[in-house]
């Protein structure tokens, strides 16, 4: 773990060490997470489904699977949201941490008005007075680019797009450090998607939320992030700035997820895939999780789990793989 140092502000969110382990597995679902995002600060979370970027996300509001059994250290704002207790783990999931979900209309009770769904959690907590909640929800409403007459609306009277803008509204209701976006754009039309990442980017601007975005589309990563985490079989594979991430991938999984991306001015005919499938949560792992699909693996793969690694001249750029030297000045590395 690393020590705190006091020359620098206290994270939003600082993870270190982070391992879950659940019931019938044969190995953590999370096996060793470090991950921080500062404030005002966007972190992609990217990676394959079942690599647990959603678990990952929601251990920074303690919503872990019955059973869970978790080693190291989940800070909010500087507290330990695994170690603290009951009331004032709801203080933070009431204000400090807010999440966005995929699908918009599951976040909402269809019977009732969205006005009661912006301003309920601030006025049973009683942060605000009736009226001030409804003043804040119609400030926020228009911040997301909609008008005030959606507050006598019902979720089903407007369309997803709109409803994802509600909801991201309502996260923001208790000005909370940080939002937690759990793939916020799946469940909408292109369109919609680039309009609910720019809102994101500039809502993250105007408050100075911190964001962990988490998401398997590596251009929304790219588009919307400062610095990205790629997971993978419950590891941090690889971890950096986006933009050198993104150009200079330093772990074959990376870089593998970048040369299966469709891209408009890409070559034609069958997109590259990852042969073979990811690691099953009964089956034990005593090397790199991913040196089973890896054309780099060899021995010491299968033996060593491999530790993150800093790039030369780049040492916030880190790879957690025995042969990451290997990408350097590749085909993948010149993109």
């Amino acid at each position: 773990m690393t020590p705190p140092n006091p020359t620098r502000p206290v994270p939003t969110l600082d993870i270190q060490g982070l391992r879950i382990t659940l019931p019938g597995t044969a190995r953590p679902v999370l096996d060793g997470i470090d991950l921080t995002v500062a404030a005002g600060e966007t972190v992609a979370l990217v990676g394959e489904s079942g690599s647990g970027k959603s678990i990952t996300s929601r251990s920074a509001l303690r919503l872990l699977p019955p059973g869970a059994v978790t080693e190291g250290s989940v800070n909010v704002a500087g507290d330990d949201v695994l170690t603290m207790n009951a009331d004032r783990l709801r203080t933070v999931r009431a204000g400090t941490v807010a999440m966005v979900f995929q699908d918009p209309r599951a976040s909402v009770n269809p019977l009732r008005r969205i006005g009661d769904f912006l301003t309920e959690s601030v006025t049973l907590t009683k942060a605000m007075t009736p009226l001030e909640a409804t003043a804040r929800a119609g400030e926020l409403l228009r911040a997301v680019g909609l008008d005030e007459s959606v507050l006598r609306k019902y979720p089903g009277q407007v369309s997803g797009g709109m409803l994802q803008r509600v909801v991201i509204a309502a996260a923001l209701m208790g000005d909370p450090a940080l939002l937690l976006a759990d793939e916020p754009t799946t469940a909408l039309d292109v369109t919609s998607q680039a309009e609910v990442v720019a809102l994101l980017a500039g809502l993250r601007a105007r408050f100075g939320t911190g964001l962990l975005f988490v998401t398997h589309d590596l251009d929304l990563a790219a588009a919307i992030s400062d610095r990205v985490y790629v997971m993978y079989a419950g590891r941090i594979a690889e971890s950096g700035p986006a933009e050198a991430l993104f150009v200079h991938p330093r772990h074959p999984y990376t870089a593998a997820l970048l040369a299966s991306t469709p891209r408009m001015d890409g070559s034609r005919g069958r997109l590259a895939a990852i042969e073979r499938q990811s690691p099953d949560l009964r089956q034990e792992l005593r090397g790199c999780a991913f040196a089973a699909r890896c054309p780099l693996a060899t021995e010491v793969c299968d033996r060593r789990v491999p530790l993150p690694v800093a790039a030369p001249g780049r040492p916030g750029h880190l790879a957690a793989c025995h042969h990451s030297d290997r990408l350097e000045g590749s085909a993948v590395d010149a993109r």
